[in-house]
């Protein structure tokens, strides 16, 4: 047998907030690296797949808990023991770990790292954290955007997993963003109630609007600081719609700074950020002490040019 290819085991994957009505086989190409489309097809028509023991077809959409199984299968892929993460970038990842336990581990991601590799990415964090700690069952609880620094959770353990996720359906588990927006935001608190609807660009990107057809979001705006032309605001998502800040901020008047997406044709004449002002603040979960992780510097560096 040719040693870049291998006989994978039965593969299990948990569906989170963000594959919410994902189709199972966009699912699984961005899953199942060197394997070819057309072997993704055939598996998911001989029912070797399976979601929550049911056969499925190519397009049915996925439910947040859902439990997906692959069957065995033979596939080429670089394993992840030999993606080529270096000593720095590794030892990196390592001292931005802010907690962890037995099941739970928590990562201050910076900004510029996708929570996991493909679209021409050798590797991503989930990647580089389990060659960079030799573990090898490290699960993502949840995603945030590449361009978005902050907590994420990283589950240890299956029983945790799914734990989390659970909490997650439920809403239970409180997240808090801080975001540096265009304008005076004028009301100190706020509900931002509006429902999102995802979409394709004519070149595959994904993108979300605000519709009377979307999905049901709402978010908290928390005014924490205003400036000439910005405010500084902590966001916490009620629902969990992928680019929900983003687009809640938008719709309000006052897109991120830095969001090369949405909003960034929007009047600001103030400091220029190098990245998307997003960053995950601090996670509330049910039996956890706060976990929190600070403002990363170049954020802080935009708000002393902002208060200067």
């Amino acid at each position: 047998m040719d040693q870049s290819q291998q006989w994978q085991s039965v593969t299990w994957f948990d569906v989170d907030e963000n594959q919410l009505e994902q189709r199972i086989d966009n699912f699984l190409f961005s899953r199942l690296k060197g394997v070819p489309k057309s072997r993704i097809y055939r598996l998911i028509r001989e029912g070797q797949v399976r979601v929550n023991k049911k056969r499925v077809k190519a397009e049915t959409r996925l439910n947040i808990g859902d439990q997906i199984r692959v069957a065995p299968i033979r596939y080429e892929q670089k394993q992840e023991a030999n993606i080529a993460v270096s000593d720095s970038v590794a030892q990196g990842l390592l001292a931005r770990i802010v907690y962890e336990d037995e099941g739970l581990l928590v990562v201050n991601k910076p900004s510029g790292i996708a929570v996991h590799g493909g679209s021409g990415m050798a590797y991503g964090l989930i990647e580089a954290l389990r060659v960079a700690t030799g573990k090898k069952y490290l699960e993502l609880v949840h995603r945030i955007d590449r361009d978005t620094s902050g907590l994420v959770m990283v589950s240890k353990k299956r029983s945790t997993l799914k734990l989390l996720q659970d909490l997650l359906r439920q809403h239970k588990i409180q997240k808090t963003y801080a975001a540096i927006v265009k304008g005076q935001v004028s009301l100190d608190r706020q509900l931002i109630d509006a429902p999102l609807l995802r979409y394709e660009l004519a070149n595959g990107e994904r993108r979300v609007r605000v519709s009377k057809e979307g999905k049901v979001s709402q978010t908290v705006w928390q005014v924490v600081k205003r400036f000439k032309g910005a405010t500084l605001v902590h966001a916490s998502p009620l629902s969990g719609r992928t680019h929900q800040i983003r687009v809640h901020g938008l719709s309000i008047g006052h897109p991120l700074l830095g969001d090369d997406k949405y909003g960034h044709q929007t009047l600001y004449t103030g400091a220029q950020p190098r990245r998307l002002c997003l960053h995950a603040l601090r996670l509330d979960i049910p039996g956890y002490a706060t976990i929190e992780a600070p403002l990363p510097d170049d954020m802080q560096t935009t708000l002393n040019e902002l208060s200067s």
